[in-house]
């Protein structure tokens, strides 16, 4: 009698315990998120074109939101007919606004006729966060490589000197080329050491060829790359020193992300 009164005890709380489940079944409604809504946000008409809430860097008519990174007068690169090109005797450009995490939608051409081998060959660099005076930042190359070798992680599409691409997406010279960005700055403790990583995605004509890569530092010509603190900082754009002839850019515009 008692082994079978202690039996029913515990079939009696097993029960208990079980009832609540039972009683909560799952519903569609548990796992629904209402808030907070999402901003609407109109694409831009074509392939390419600025959604509405893009702030456009470049729209072919004029270089008013671009400044030379060595003393921060108007930029003196050439627009003519819809595009910029380099001036490699005016040096670098970079944007006025400084930004944080972005998207960034940027097309550029090497030219038809180019000439020159390796890295002097249509070189150029859009850094992705531009923190000095020279060619200090986080540079996602520009290069001829349809058909030009060259160190691979310094070809078009790297990180330079730090990703090698996923893939050689580049077309010919004299064809427009596209680079879809999404950057995630550096963030730095009040020390100046680093609390989180760069990271970045690109797309290159449509193909992916760096996914989510985590940046080991600024991209260093000579020597490791290695982190230094900023906040914000300028896009900039490289009128590199190589004799090729220079590259054009066209359609630029950004994206700031929460």
């Amino acid at each position: 009698m008692h082994i079978q009164f202690s039996k029913l005890l515990a079939f009696a709380g097993l029960v208990a315990v079980a009832a609540p489940i039972y009683a909560q079944k799952p519903r569609p409604e548990d796992t629904e998120v209402w808030e907070p809504v999402p901003k609407a946000v109109t694409p831009g008409a074509t392939c390419g074109a600025s959604p509405s809430d893009a702030i456009v860097l470049f729209d072919g008519k004029n270089l008013d939101q671009w400044v030379s990174v060595k003393d921060k007068s108007p930029a003196k690169w050439k627009v003519d007919d819809g595009v910029m090109t380099v001036n490699k005797h005016a040096g670098n450009i970079e944007t006025k606004k400084s930004f944080k995490d972005y998207q960034l939608h940027i097309e550029w051409k090497i030219p038809a006729d180019i000439t020159g081998s390796g890295q002097a060959r249509g070189n150029s660099g859009v850094f992705l966060a531009s923190t000095g005076p020279g060619d200090d930042g986080y540079e996602l190359q520009v290069l001829d490589s349809y058909n030009n070798k060259t160190y691979v992680n310094g070809q078009a599409g790297s990180i330079y000197k730090q990703a090698i691409p996923l893939a050689n997406a580049n077309r010919k010279p004299g064809e427009w080329q596209t680079y879809d960005v999404a950057w995630t700055a550096p963030t730095f403790n009040g020390d100046g050491s680093l609390k989180t990583p760069a990271y970045v995605t690109v797309f290159f004509n449509g193909v992916l060829v760096e996914n989510h890569f985590e940046l080991k530092g600024e991209t260093r010509y000579i020597g490791k790359p290695f982190y230094k603190k900023y906040d914000t900082a300028p896009i900039k754009l490289q009128a590199h020193g190589d004799k090729s002839e220079p590259i054009s850019f066209r359609n630029i515009w950004v994206r700031e992300l929460p």
